[in-house]
């Protein structure tokens, strides 16, 4: 007989931290952010043939983690949590985003969870940097609106990190589940082996110093470029 004593539970309700269910809502691929309309890039190199399978997805989602999300928005992430204003980080960002359909993904997706953020993970902080962008003085960029909230629920730095890359490796994946299109396990098998990427990238995060900040490859940026001016689309960016 199972043993159904009151306290048996206790233990179980103690050990997820506070911030756990709400780290998991913030990240879920349900919330309304809108990332589900872009590619961040991806799309150009299915149009050049590039990018056609499992294995070249991949790659090529291999090397987004290594650099977009490192250097970019993870680093950006860190420098808000060590107390860098927001204000600075988001001026950064807007310099350091060449792309314009990529940068202007980062805004509306970001500008999106500040709204979504404001009604359900409302704080002093997210307040001030609404303000801001509504202000005109900041354009409200998506690492930056994801920081805020989870420093302002408690989550360590290491584990917003890995939560904010592997949501954003989450969405592209499904959105390359759709465009090249690849099946359902497939989506799953790359997830699996884009986590040790991820943790790879929260480690390197750590290390990284300002002047590191932008450095993502050329050709990354070039195709994303491109695809403004692709013939046909199925993505804003």
């Amino acid at each position: 007989m199972l043993n159904t004593a009151t306290n048996s539970a206790a233990p179980l309700a103690s050990a997820a931290p506070g911030y756990q269910l709400a780290l998991q809502q913030l990240t879920d691929s349900a919330l309304p952010t809108g990332a589900f309309a872009h590619s961040l890039g991806f799309e150009t190199y299915i149009e050049r043939g590039l990018v056609h399978d499992e294995g070249s997805f991949g790659v090529w989602l291999g090397a987004f983690i290594s650099q977009q999300l490192t250097y970019s928005d993870g680093l950006a992430i860190r420098f808000l949590y060590e107390g860098v204003p927001v204000a600075e980080l988001d001026s950064m960002l807007t310099a350091q985003l060449l792309p314009r359909q990529l940068r202007e993904a980062s805004i509306k997706m970001g500008t999106r969870l500040l709204e979504i953020g404001d009604e359900v993970f409302p704080s002093p902080e997210l307040a001030a940097y609404r303000e801001l962008v509504t202000a005109g003085r900041s354009a409200g960029h998506q690492p930056l609106a994801f920081a805020v909230v989870a420093r302002s629920l408690g989550v360590p730095l290491p584990e917003a990190l890995a939560a904010y890359l592997f949501a954003a490796v989450t969405s592209l994946t499904q959105n390359a589940v759709r465009a090249i299109p690849l099946g359902q396990n497939a989506g799953q098998r790359l997830l699996r082996k884009a986590s040790d990427g991820v943790a790879a990238a929260v480690e390197r995060v750590g290390h990284l110093t300002p002047d590191d900040f932008g450095a993502v490859s050329p050709g990354l940026e070039i195709s994303q470029m491109r695809h403004e001016r692709q013939r046909a689309r199925m993505f804003m960016s």
